[in-house]
């Protein structure tokens, strides 16, 4: 059922967001012009018809000009009509061997249903084809070449609208403009002119909802039709048929009705209006200015077709009358007292505006018609049934009117990624791009979580909690590409190999002005601590996660000098870019034989989740969830998923350190003792500094937080529902830090008592993550139990990534081994296929192992590692404890540049050093990601074993001060069997 629900949640978004790319079907590409060698030449090499025609396109940002093929006689437009496919086939008044009439009539037998127009050369032809109700009639349209290109424009759109309304309008909700006008003269020169204005009306009101360029290109689709009528007849069925979608009717007053020329047809076309659609605007032109008395009397404009300025009073009626100007707020006598230019400040002064204007333009339904140009169709079709009397007092109407737009709002906006405004920082229901290029992986991620989130209504399946993205805004790789081309870093960055060099100079370098400028605004608007992350193009990808490679800042964000902020928002960024070429990343890329050069950064700015409590500011537990778990206990299977949390945030965890461990399907199984919940509980955590003011960030990504015991949490009073207390006397736990005894931080009020439904919910949106990325996945995530959000607690959903490693490449048959052959057997492994060119081996001593000095172990591993690298010998890798924990009395603290070229890793537990495997950690992610061997030794185990005997009697190449290299005559052989999570090294052939 879940994927079902997902899926359609992402048709809907696509529908929703693609429904522009359906509209416009029949599109004007391919031109037949049939005119004498003489016309053409004057139209293509005086007039320019092709320049003039891309020209309109380009200056209106349409998408591609049509191409037009010219031919001079009758015989070559027919042979070329039957060869190739044209969309529209436009006639000239003269033609040398046959009469246009009697062309269109071949033609029109040949392609019934091609779209074909006739262009008088002049005014002097028009009398020529007075009679348009015989011969002529094989023409869609007659126009008149006025010696503007617009006209041609004019054509195709006429042409296009004419074909796409019935379905743009039922598909798109596309509004109509209805033009009344029987003279070739005036309709050559009105249409041109309408055509323009809408395009370029459009245009402007496009510019401020937020869009990026391919789909501002695609709203231009949504612009209002421009059908046409000759007589009273054609207008009436318009009128009939697309009575809900109509913007306007222009018309004439003199045109045939009932067969003849009516000198009042227009009046009582208007009549008809008024009774059937009583405050659709209206627009009467006219040779008498007597006319525009009746036109006043009618409630509609006149338009004079004598003036001068015959064009520009059509524009300002455009303008002023069809919603493309801005709203003019007036009181109850018509007197301005506000103006909107956009939709948000539209929204603004519904709820400011007085009674009596609220009513004076409710009344009119002035608000619906400004809606429906504008394109916010669904708004105002709820708005227009409703009337001022259908609400006891103003106030009732001002409500519904503010609830109606934010719900449409809302609906349009929620799950989308939107272009950077001052109006949407504060905006929760969408992502914000703050600058051009790829969004990079983790900003994918969080976009495409952001889709889910506001579709699904994951309310109805968890009510009790809010699962959700942090406000999130990313800065697209564009300005990385700036940061490195306009600072001239091309060659010092890419050759500095000193990483603190590297960041200096970074630092030095200047972001662009807009992107200052814009991160001033954001600063001005946001008040809460904030997270400044890497989102690389290959960081959390299908094929590579990058996992911990870039860096990742916490900033208080608390500074009353907003100049101070900037510089540390500007830093982080800066640091996130000099990340790239960190030594970690270096030597990441040549593992997956990538080059530097081929990555780009973009930056994602997030609120830190989390609350204030004094000088700290820290969530109540972050951690990381697993849909597959390569190391599973008791009862539970790997596919059950896997998850480890720890309270501040989520460096605790990601860093390898005591943390708590579960399985989302199954809470309130434990995996460890109450004694060893007690020895491995957490006792420290992080969180951010709030009094600290002068970052040091070129320090490190730690810069801004502290480590603190957590007992200050008890302080705090957050403790209550992540901890129990070990009642030793009765040998039993109580739950809660009201009890007096040691701490246990074992969520158990949260895990075994459901007063939060972690479990649940992570395994939902670990199933739901699954299924659409079609494999294994790693979400991390952090929770505020604080009910302050709809009176519930969040859950975060920070991060997602594939969880790599093909679990079906290779089958080892158990019944084959022959364990006196093996040197080492685990069956709690990650890895697949068969190694065979293992000669070396890095191990530390397990009898002389002191765990007081990993720190230095890590030192004397990196120098190892790097000489195994300048030499290209791959290496197995022994040692006791996690590898990679940032806590040194958990393991080694290696970092994924230190071990990188060694090709299995194993951890091995000792007597009196047991430490669960690592799982979760950014150097864990890495090193399974690339195939990398990764087993586990536990202490006393019946069935995994090394044998220690044969390996200390190998020939030593060097015994260091805390490891031993041994290299072997022969290679060892290893087969890992990821499925069955079984792996075996066989000790060499000799």
């Amino acid at each position: 059922m879940l994927r079902e629900e997902i899926s359609e949640s992402i048709h809907k978004y696509k529908t929703d967001n693609e429904i522009y790319h359906d509209l416009m079907e029949f599109r004007v590409r391919e031109i037949l012009l049939v005119a004498t060698l003489y016309d053409a030449f004057i139209l293509e090499q005086e007039d320019k018809l092709s320049e003039k025609i891309f020209g309109e396109y380009y200056q209106l940002n349409l998408s591609t000009a049509p191409r037009i093929t010219s031919v001079s006689c009758s015989e070559e437009a027919l042979d070329v009509i039957g060869k190739k496919h044209f969309d529209m086939v436009i006639l000239t008044m003269r033609i040398d061997d046959m009469t246009p009439y009697e062309l269109g009539r071949k033609i029109r037998d040949l392609k019934p249903s091609i779209p074909l127009l006739l262009l008088l050369n002049d005014n002097s032809d028009i009398r020529l084809v007075t009679d348009r109700w015989g011969r002529w009639n094989y023409f869609d349209k007659i126009f008149v070449w006025n010696g503007d290109a617009q006209i041609f424009l004019a054509m195709i759109k006429y042409t296009e609208d004419r074909i796409n309304v019935i379905k743009d309008t039922r598909m798109g909700l596309v509004r109509v403009i209805l033009l009344v006008e029987d003279s070739i003269l005036y309709l050559s020169r009105y249409l041109p002119t309408l055509y323009s204005e809408i395009m370029k009306q459009t245009q402007r009101l496009i510019a401020d909802e937020h869009l990026d360029e391919m789909k501002k290109l695609l709203r231009m689709r949504a612009r209002p039709k421009v059908l046409v009528a000759e007589t009273y007849e054609e207008a009436l069925a318009i009128i009939n048929l697309y009575e809900e979608y109509l913007l306007c009717v222009i018309s004439d007053v003199k045109f045939p009705m009932a067969g003849m020329v009516d000198d009042l047809a227009g009046l009582k076309l208007i009549d008809h209006i008024q009774n059937k659609l009583k405050d659709l605007p209206t627009v009467l032109q006219s040779f008498d200015p007597a006319m525009a008395k009746q036109a006043e009397e009618k409630n509609a404009i006149f338009i004079d077709k004598n003036s001068d300025n015959l064009s520009r009073d059509l524009t300002d009626f455009i303008f002023r009358y069809l919603g493309f100007g801005d709203f003019i707020f007036r009181n109850n006598q018509g007197k301005k007292i506000g103006q909107a230019q956009s939709m948000e400040k539209f929204r603004r002064f519904l709820k400011t505006i007085p009674d009596e204007s609220l009513v004076y333009h409710a009344d009119r339904n002035h608000f619906s018609s400004w809606l429906m140009a504008r394109g916010e169709i669904k708004i105002a079709k709820s708005l227009r049934p409703v009337r001022v009397s259908d609400f006891p007092t103003p106030e009732g109407l001002r409500n519904h009117l503010i609830d109606v737009c934010r719900r449409v709002h809302e609906e349009k906006t929620k799950g989308k990624i939107v272009i950077y405004d001052e109006s949407i920082i504060n905006e929760e229901s969408y992502v914000i791009r703050m600058g051009e290029g790829s969004l990079g992986g983790k900003g994918r991620g969080m976009a495409f979580l952001n889709m889910l989130f506001q579709n699904l209504e994951l309310s109805t399946t968890f009510p009790g909690v809010n699962i959700r993205i942090p406000p999130t805004s990313i800065i697209g790789t564009e300005e990385y590409d700036y940061f490195i081309e306009q600072n001239h870093f091309e060659k010092l960055l890419y050759e500095e190999r000193d990483y603190l060099e590297v960041k200096k100079l970074a630092l030095k370098g200047r972001l662009s002005p807009s992107l200052r400028k814009r991160l001033r605004i954001y600063l001005e608007n946001i008040h809460y601590p904030i997270s400044v992350r890497s989102s690389g193009l290959f960081e959390d990808s299908i094929s590579q996660p990058f996992s911990g490679i870039y860096d990742t800042f916490l900033l208080p964000n608390c500074n009353p000098d907003i100049n101070v902020r900037l510089r540390h928002v500007e830093g982080a960024i800066k640091l996130v870019y000099a990340s790239v070429f960190s030594p970690a990343a270096r030597s990441y890329f040549e593992a997956i034989d990538y080059k530097v050069s081929q990555e780009k950064m973009a930056v994602l700015i997030q609120e830190a989740v989390g609350n204030r409590y004094g000088n700290h500011y820290y969530p109540h537990f972050s951690g990381v969830t697993q849909s597959y778990n390569y190391y599973p206990v008791s009862y539970l299977k790997p596919e059950d998923g896997i998850a480890v949390i720890g309270f501040g945030f989520g460096k605790y965890v990601i860093d390898g350190e005591k943390a708590h461990r579960f399985c989302p399907k199954y809470p309130k199984l434990d995996f460890l003792t109450p004694d060893d919940q007690f020895k491995n509980s957490q006792t420290t955590f992080y969180a951010i500094n709030m009094e600290e003011n002068s970052l040091n960030l070129i320090g490190g990504d730690d810069a801004s937080l502290l480590r603190l015991n957590i007992s200050e949490a008890e302080e705090d009073g957050t403790l209550n529902y992540c901890v129990s207390v070990w009642d030793e006397q009765n040998n039993r736990m109580q739950v809660g830090s009201s009890y007096q005894g040691a701490k246990i931080v074992n969520f158990a009020y949260i895990l075994k008592y459901d007063y939060f439904p972690l479990g649940s919910a992570l395994k939902m949106v670990m199933e739901m993550i699954r299924s659409v990325m079609g494999t294994s996945v790693e979400i991390e995530f952090a929770v505020d139990l604080n009910k302050e959000g709809q009176g519930k607690p969040s859950l975060y959903i920070l991060q997602i990534k594939p969880l790599l490693g093909n679990l079906e490449d290779y089958n080892l048959e158990l019944a084959e081994i022959n364990r006196d052959e093996l040197f080492l057997y685990t069956e709690k492994a990650m890895g697949n296929g068969r190694i065979n060119d293992l000669y070396d081996i890095i191990y530390v001593d397990p009898d002389s192992f002191d765990k007081t000095k990993t720190v230095e172990m890590a030192a004397e591993l990196e120098k190892l590692n790097s000489a195994m690298k300048t030499k290209k010998r791959k290496y197995l890798l022994i040692g006791p404890g996690r590898w990679g924990s940032r806590d040194r009395w958990l393991g080694i603290p290696v970092l994924w540049s230190h071990i990188s070229n060694a090709r299995i890793i194993v951890e091995v537990e000792l007597k009196d050093y047991r430490i669960d495997p690592s799982l979760g950690s950014h150097f864990f992610h890495n090193v399974t990601s690339m195939n990398i061997g990764y087993f586990d030794i536990p202490y006393g185990s019946h069935n995994n074993f090394i044998d220690w005997q044969w390996l200390k009697g190998q020939s030593e190449v060097s015994r260091y001060r805390y490891f031993i290299h041994v290299r072997l005559d022969e290679p060892l052989v290893a087969k890992m069997d990821g499925r069955k999570s079984i792996s075996v090294i066989y000790k060499p052939v000799i």
